[in-house]
């Protein structure tokens, strides 16, 4: 389904058909347990229909859902929402605007330009990337306003067609490391940062009915609340109905509870929804307790009573899920 965005979204309206599936209010039901993928795939489909499995985040590129300028194609989008409701299950969108491959560029072609500062910049993998910048993946200049008004025409198409279609939506963890010396990107951490929460912002003001969330781990310049960069932004999302969530539920993770976990906490009922997830790495972690790694038990209960996440998302491979 490819549409130029006037046709879309005048069109929208007769595509969305099903019944909204939440409200952006405080969540008070207890945890519930779905799947996370980056590819919803005939084994997503066959987990999903087990009946703990509440629903499935995916992931989706900026580029694959526009990969022309103005013209959008939310076929997987579509395909996966049909599969999920068929099942009576739920669809989560994670929109991914960063990949953690140089291989793989998340940006529409459209962007390669200097007004948008060729619309992504490499960011580093590696232990000291002050000294020593090993690119291991992309991050999009969010910080240029150029970029942010294109993305956020993104996000109103997708509100026009999927708002109370999807039981929630969610833009990407925080944490990235880009040169900031390097003048051709316009890279500041201030910048960023006040750029990351206006996409939030902007997202809850567009989805009205299906929950609006912003992964948080770190923030460059914000560690350990530095720059008070943590407690600011946690505080705008509350003041702005956007949900809270995180990409890795590790319990003890001191990197985690010196940044993100205290301040989920600590706004779990003050935002419209706390998620977090379980993914791969996250598995192969050793309760420092037991020197074995996390139980389903003990991720569970981390989630719930330390985080007061509502959703915890699970990796396909988690064992407890195959036996």
């Amino acid at each position: 389904m490819r549409l130029t965005l006037g046709l879309y979204l005048l069109s929208s309206s007769l595509l969305a058909v099903t019944t909204p599936v939440s409200l952006k209010e405080p969540s008070t039901s207890s945890l519930a347990q779905w799947l996370y993928t980056s590819d919803i795939d005939d084994e997503a489909l066959s987990l999903l229909e087990r009946p703990e499995i509440h629903g499935i985040q995916s992931l989706y590129t900026w580029k694959s859902l526009e990969p022309r300028k103005d013209q959008y194609d939310f076929s997987a989008i579509d395909n996966d929402l049909n599969h999920t409701q068929t099942k009576g299950k739920s669809l989560w969108v994670q929109i991914q605007d960063r990949t953690f491959s140089i291989d793989s560029n998340p940006v529409p072609k459209y962007l390669h330009s200097p007004i948008y500062n060729n619309g992504s910049v490499p960011q580093c993998d590696g232990d000291d990337c002050d000294n020593n910048f090993i690119a291991g993946g992309w991050a999009t200049a969010q910080w240029n306003p150029h970029v942010r008004e294109r993305f956020q025409r993104l996000l109103k198409a997708l509100a026009a067609r999927f708002d109370g279609q999807v039981y929630g939506f969610n833009l990407p963890e925080t944490a990235i490391e880009v040169q900031s010396n390097n003048n051709t990107t316009g890279y500041t951490c201030q910048d960023y940062f006040e750029g990351t929460l206006d996409n939030a912002r902007y997202a809850a003001s567009v989805f009205n009915r299906s929950y609006a969330v912003q992964y948080v781990n770190f923030w460059p310049c914000g560690w350990a609340n530095e720059n008070n960069y943590l407690s600011d932004s946690f505080q705008f999302f509350a003041e702005n109905g956007v949900g809270v969530g995180g990409p890795d539920n590790i319990p003890f993770k001191q990197t985690m509870e010196n940044n993100a976990y205290p301040y989920m906490s600590e706004y779990r009922n003050k935002v419209p929804i706390n998620v977090v997830a379980v993914q791969e790495p996250d598995l192969a972690a050793i309760n420092p307790n037991t020197s074995k790694p996390f139980t389903k038990e003990e991720f569970i209960s981390f989630a719930e009573e330390q985080l007061g996440s509502r959703i915890l998302f699970w990796a396909l491979s988690s064992p407890w899920l195959h036996q």
